[in-house]
């Protein structure tokens, strides 16, 4: 067993920068690779061999983004095969102008209520080998999806963006949220041993075949951390990748800082004390009960007329 080394002859297009323009020192914060498994050697890609085209699907959980779907979805790279929409029973027209601007698009209701079991939805009904999370509200821009596919298609199983790398950034957030999120992140780094520069940010991809190995359970904004740290747990070969998050484009956002800071610090103390699985226990919600409808009545099984 040897160590994959030459790394970054297999992430061509992520940098931002040519290495030399890089601070001594700081090499390593352009493209932060963590957790590298062991790989075999006839298991090692060769430079220069094109990987083999693997579809993209790309799931997008909504709640009342009339005015900012179109926006994402007018965006979406020519090389996304399929877009899973997820709504969380908007008030809005979100679905009718989602369904306008890309017919092909696979939308779904969520169960319950959250972001967690939005997601949970869509990768379930995801159909692309490789599997990309964005938002509905503007601040992800899909041109940088490619940043995202690229690691999975060299060997890794899971990518999470980062504001904080050379060539990311936020034009979004405030003083209270960057303190919070670099708090977590610190705490995560302590807990896992681990070297993140960011954490409570959702775009995100992963390889369709490890969804069973990250065994998601949350409902809420946390998911973007149970995420991460089941891939950690998972031991799956994570690469960290530049972002630029974007203010929200129209409406208010349904983040709650304070309420969904805790449940993110809940997460992670849970997951630092438990290894095994949280099972799952989903609220449905009253109006996907209405929607369920009951099986029909099995017809009786008529008894058989006894021997004369």
């Amino acid at each position: 067993m040897t160590l994959n080394r030459d790394i970054g002859t297999h992430i061509p297009n992520l940098l931002p920068e040519s290495p030399r323009a890089v601070p001594p020192g700081q090499g390593d914060h352009v493209l932060s690779i963590l957790r590298m498994q062991e790989r075999a050697e006839g298991d090692a890609k060769e430079v220069g061999v094109r990987p083999e085209r693997q579809t993209v699907s790309v799931v997008i959980p909504t709640l009342n983004e009339e005015k900012n779907i179109a926006w994402v979805l007018e965006r979406m790279p020519p090389f996304v095969d399929e877009v899973v929409l997820v709504d969380g029973h908007s008030h809005d027209r979100t679905v009718e102008v989602a369904r306008a601007i890309r017919p092909d698009i696979v939308v779904l209701t969520q169960h319950c209520r959250g972001k967690g079991d939005a997601a949970r939805v869509a990768f379930s009904a995801a159909t692309g080998d490789l599997i990309v999370m964005i938002d509905a509200d503007g601040s992800m821009d899909p041109h940088e999806i490619h940043r995202f596919v690229t690691p999975l298609m060299n060997g890794y199983d899971f990518v999470k963006g980062s504001r904080f790398l050379a060539g990311g950034g936020s034009t979004d957030l405030t003083p209270l949220r960057r303190t919070g999120n670099q708090m977590l992140v610190r705490l995560t780094n302590s807990f896992f041993l681990v070297h993140f520069t960011d954490l409570c940010y959702g775009f995100c991809s992963f390889r369709r075949d490890c969804l069973p190995a990250l065994a998601l359970t949350a409902h809420g904004f946390e998911i973007e951390t149970e995420l991460v740290v089941h891939a950690l747990k998972a031991n799956l070969r994570i690469a960290e990748v530049p972002s630029n998050e974007l203010p929200r484009r129209c409406g208010v956002s349904n983040l709650r800082t304070f309420r969904d800071g805790q449940r993110v610090l809940r997460t992670l103390i849970r997951e630092r004390v438990v290894r095994r699985p949280r099972p799952v226990v989903d609220p449905i919600d009253h109006r996907v009960l209405h929607q369920w409808q009951a099986p029909a009545a099995e017809p009786a099984t008529p008894m058989l007329s006894e021997a004369p």
